[in-house]
């Protein structure tokens, strides 16, 4: 039976706070080993197109992409499932945000767009290889449509403020557990699930048949849904208690031992 594989990118395939910032040898075999097979590979990722390396488009790695956390969903370069939050709510999201000095980056497909001046989230995308000239500087907040955005500020919570965007009807995201001085938001009503749901749908594959590797917190709604939900070593207890298997660790290759062991059941 053919199968679908979807690995979310951070924690899971590189590990970005280890400055391993591209896919190991390994794990690249592996991945290509399952396409050969005749078995379908998708990205699963909280992240937008313009922050994917070459690496993951241009390499023959994938067969799709699940973006921004299932806002956006591509296979074999067509797009089958797009959903932006509402324009108003990105307004008045943003102008809070501006209003208490907030960094924000509206992240559309295929483009993102941060304000020239927001040197902090820059810095933030140049600190793991992520090529900001490929953002948009300027720009009229009214011609974009934006499916996620991402907040920066100088003090945990921002003051409050934080909660205040999290609390907003229609939306949900994380905000960064350690510093609590970074958030993401998105539409509250898709997830890498919903994503993953419209390429099954369209390519005809039953749940039984899809797999899905990942490490954080935005993955829970994708372990939740897939037939087979494969749990990195440096998973959250959260994660780990929906894992039919736990895997070694991103630094430790385990996605290549999920393939091996547990999809092509070479070892």
């Amino acid at each position: 039976m053919t199968k679908a594989i979807f690995f979310d990118i951070d924690g899971t395939l590189i590990n970005i706070h280890h400055k391993k910032t591209s896919i190991s040898l390994l794990v690249k075999k592996a991945i290509r080993e399952l396409r050969a097979a005749g078995h379908h590979t998708f990205i699963a990722s909280g992240r937008p197109w313009a922050y994917l390396s070459d690496e993951l488009t241009q390499e023959g790695l994938f067969d799709g992409f699940v973006l921004m956390n299932g806002a956006v969903v591509i296979l074999d370069g067509k797009i089958i499932f797009r959903q932006d939050m509402p324009l108003a709510t990105v307004k008045d999201m943003v102008d809070l945000a501006e209003a208490h000095g907030l960094e924000y980056i509206l992240e559309s497909h295929p483009y993102v767009y941060l304000r020239e001046n927001f040197k902090g989230l820059e810095n933030v995308y140049r600190n793991i290889d992520i090529d900001v000239n490929k953002f948009i500087r300027d720009f009229d907040m009214s011609e974009v449509k934006a499916a996620k955005l991402e907040f920066l500020c100088d003090t945990p919570g921002a003051n409050g403020v934080f909660e205040k965007l999290l609390s907003w009807h229609g939306v949900t995201g994380l905000i960064d557990p350690t510093l609590r001085k970074y958030m993401e938001l998105y539409s509250s009503d898709i997830s890498k699930a919903t994503g993953i749901q419209q390429a099954l749908h369209y390519m005809n594959i039953p749940i039984e048949a899809s797999y899905a590797f990942g490490d954080g917190l935005n993955d829970l709604e994708m372990m939740s849904t897939v037939g087979h939900p494969l749990v990195m070593g440096n998973a959250g207890p959260e994660l780990k208690a929906l894992a039919e298997h736990i895997l070694p660790t991103v630094d430790e290759d385990g996605v290549a031992e999920g393939i091996y062991r547990y999809i092509l059941k070479r070892i």
